[in-house]
């Protein structure tokens, strides 16, 4: 079977398409998956760059679907030929977060789904939605499932509720959907007017060019009124996180999902405290929280918005897509 290793130090040059071993029939509690999709994010940038180094000969990609070929003894929540998606961290399957870092996630800690093949315990796997495309299914175990847990565990959004997402990457594509799924108004940013103009079209209220108004969260407070919003999708990290700040209302919820501008920065902790905020910082979530999220998509019928869709081969053009920023929702490999 075909496969993608990322070879040290890391580096989008560094990655090689090759011959690996198939990895056989799955055992007591496994199943056998065939992968035909993958999606991109941040952290399996993260990896591939070299930005978080990974051993040599690393298996790269967090996000895998496709299609049951075999089960192993003793598994019974699957049957040959259902589609399924991968989960995030495998070894957390329900409560609370009970994982600190990433030395258990495909593409990271260990080898992920840039590959044909997989035989892996059957909880490290979900089904997909029905109806799904595998490139679909793919975008849910980090991007979607992250949104999912931001708005709808942690926050959690009730209708009438006011949400600020940050960009128009996949977590905040994918915030905004549920969102107004949630019956929210949603204020969304962006450097680009073209791509204001389509999250307007996805059911955006209000929107702010962040490059032409730096004091964006004065504008969210002007628009909202004073009061701020009840909750914020914060993707940016410390070079947006003051602003966050300033747009949210007393009492307010600010999700810290992503580092996009750095791992570390000046909060405004005063102005924090004043206003009684809670900064829940979130890394996607658990196995049963992703079944509920796909419970949640079949009932409303969501779909992922999908900028761009590369081969296998392709994946080093793919994360260069990625690096360039031009791209709305979440870019795909399909194999």
């Amino acid at each position: 079977m075909k496969g993608v290793v990322l070879h040290s130090p890391g580096g989008l040059d560094r990655l090689e398409l090759v011959d690996m071993a198939d990895p056989g029939e799955p055992g007591v509690g496994e199943i056998r998956v065939r992968i035909h999709a993958s999606s991109l994010n941040f952290h399996d940038y993260g990896v591939v760059s070299g930005r978080m180094p990974a051993p040599d000969g690393r298996i790269p990609m967090s996000d895998g679907a496709g299609v049951v070929e075999a089960v192993g003894e003793g598994v019974t929540e699957f049957s040959t030929g259902d589609s399924v998606v991968s989960c995030f961290f495998p070894g957390w399957q329900d409560g609370v977060p009970r994982v600190g870092d990433f030395s258990g996630v495909p593409g990271d800690g260990i080898d992920g789904y840039a590959r044909e093949v997989v035989v892996c315990p059957a909880t490290w796997f979900t089904k997909a939605p029905k109806g799904y495309s595998h490139a679909e299914a793919a975008t849910l175990t980090t991007a979607g499932l992250t949104a999912w847990r931001a708005l709808a565990v942690d926050g959690p959004v009730q209708a009438g509720n006011t949400v600020l997402v940050l960009g128009t990457g996949g977590v905040s594509i994918f915030a905004l959907q549920l969102a107004k799924l949630m019956g929210a108004t949603v204020i969304a940013t962006s450097s680009s007017d073209a791509k204001l103009e389509r999250v307007r079209a996805l059911g955006a209220d209000y929107t702010i060019n962040y490059r032409k108004d730096e004091n964006w969260g004065k504008s969210v407070l002007e628009w909202t009124g004073g009061r701020g919003v009840d909750h914020v999708v914060e993707v940016g990290g410390p070079g947006t996180l003051a602003q966050s700040i300033k747009a949210t209302r007393i009492g307010g919820h600010i999700a810290l999902i992503g580092v996009l501008t750095g791992v570390a920065g000046e909060v405004p902790t005063a102005l924090m405290m004043l206003k009684q905020i809670r900064l829940q910082g979130v890394v996607v979530g658990s196995r049963r929280q992703q079944m509920d999220f796909i419970r949640a998509i079949e009932v409303n019928d969501l779909r992922p918005v999908i900028d761009s869709r590369f081969a296998l081969a392709e994946i080093a053009a793919a994360f260069r897509h990625e690096e360039a920023g031009a791209h709305f929702g979440k870019i795909c490999l399909e194999y």
